[in-house]
C-alpha cells in the first residue's frame, strides 16, 4: 500500500470516528465496540479528525466507501445528485446522520443567484434537513409546498417544513392551503378549485428543484403513524401492491403511482417528472425505506437521492 493510501485510509477512520462522535452523539467507549479498536484509538482518531479539519459538525472528508455507493447509485439509476454519508449504527436515528448532508445540498441550491422556484414535500427528514441548515439570505427564489398542510384534526401538520425553511432564509413561500387527505372526494374537490390553491399549484408545477422525503407502506409508514390513514386504508393498499409514497402520493414496486380511490380525498400532487435539468431530491435512510427508495429510483420519481451506507447498500442490492 502507498502511502498516499495509507493516509486515506487514516483519514476515513478518523472522519468515520469523528462522525460518531459529534453526529451520532456516542461515547468512545462506544466507538471503540463500533468500529472494532481500542477506546485510546478511538480518542486519537476523533482528534486526528478535529486537527485535520476534516469535520466541523458537517463531514469535510469523502469516505472512499461512500464515494463507491454513490458511483454505484449513479451509474445504476442515472442520477443528477446523490450523497451518501457514514451510518450512525444500528438503533440510532438514520434522520441525524443525513440531515447535515441535506443541508448542504439544500444550501448549494440557495446559493444560485438566478430565481428558482423549489418545491417541497414534508417529513421528519426534510425537518431534520432544515435544522441542520445555516440561516442564510436567499430572497430571489420562491419556496412552494407539494402538499396539503392542515391534519385530520384541524391542526397543523408536525412535520410541514415550508414555514421553516422560509424563516431560515427568507424567502417568499407559498404553503399547500388544504388538508393532507379530506373525508371525501367531494370535499377535496371543493379545496382543489379554490383560487390560492390553484395558484399554489401551477407553481409547483414549475418547480426547478425538489426536495422530497420517501415514506414506506409497511406497519410503521408515515402516513398511519401520523393518523392520516386508518390500518384498514394500509391494509387495502398493502394488498393492492403500495409499497411506497412521496408527498402523499402511493406508488407500487416498480415505482409507478397508483390508481386508488383514496387518490381522490389526496390534497397533494405529484411530484414533477424528473428531467434531469429539474432535480428531485429524496433524503431517506432506515432498513424500512429500503423497498420504497429502489422503487422510487427505479421508476423515476426521484432522479437524485441523500441517503446512508446501509440504505445505500441496502438499494444497491435489489
Amino acid at each position: 500500500m502507498s502511502l498516499t493510501e495509507t493516509d486515506a485510509s487514516a483519514d476515513d477512520q478518523a472522519a468515520r470516528a469523528a462522525w460518531l462522535y459529534y453526529v451520532g452523539g456516542l461515547t468512545q467507549d462506544q466507538i471503540a465496540g463500533e468500529m472494532g479498536v481500542s477506546r485510546q484509538r478511538a480518542q486519537r482518531l476523533v482528534s486526528r479528525a478535529v486537527a485535520a479539519g476534516l469535520i466541523h459538525v458537517r463531514l469535510n472528508h469523502h469516505l472512499a466507501s461512500c464515494l463507491e455507493l454513490e458511483s454505484a447509485l449513479r451509474e445504476r439509476f442515472d442520477l443528477v445528485r446523490c450523497r451518501v454519508v457514514p451510518g450512525l449504527g444500528p438503533d440510532r436515528d438514520p434522520v441525524r446522520a443525513i440531515a447535515p448532508a441535506a443541508a448542504a445540498e439544500m444550501e448549494r441550491v440557495l446559493r444560485e443567484t438566478r430565481p428558482l422556484v423549489i418545491a417541497l414535500g414534508t417529513g421528519r427528514a426534510l425537518r431534520g434537513m432544515i435544522e441542520a441548515m445555516n440561516p442564510t439570505e436567499a430572497p430571489q427564489h420562491r419556496l412552494v409546498s407539494l402538499i396539503g398542510n392542515i391534519a385530520p384534526d384541524g391542526s397543523a401538520s408536525y412535520f410541514d417544513v415550508i414555514m421553516r425553511l422560509a424563516e431560515k432564509v427568507h424567502a417568499p413561500h407559498y404553503p399547500m392551503p388544504v388538508p393532507v387527505i379530506s373525508d371525501t372526494a367531494e370535499e377535496n374537490l371543493t379545496f382543489q378549485s379554490l383560487g390560492p390553491v390553484r395558484k399554489v399549484r401551477e407553481l409547483a408545477r414549475m418547480a426547478d428543484v425538489t426536495f422530497v422525503g420517501v415514506g414506506q407502506m409497511s406497519q410503521d409508514a408515515p402516513l398511519l403513524t401520523d393518523g392520516f390513514l386508518k390500518p384498514s386504508e394500509l391494509q387495502e393498499m398493502q394488498r393492492a401492491g403500495a409499497v411506497g409514497e412521496v408527498a402523499g402520493r402511493v406508488f407500487d414496486v416498480d415505482g409507478r403511482y397508483m390508481e386508488l380511490a383514496i387518490n381522490q380525498r389526496l390534497g397533494g400532487m405529484h411530484v414533477p417528472a424528473s428531467g434531469r435539468d429539474r432535480p428531485v431530491i429524496g433524503i431517506a435512510a432506515g432498513p424500512s425505506k429500503i423497498t420504497a427508495i429502489a422503487a422510487a429510483l427505479r421508476g423515476r420519481i426521484l432522479n437524485g437521492l441523500i441517503s446512508d451506507e446501509p440504505t445505500a447498500r441496502g438499494v444497491l442490492g435489489m
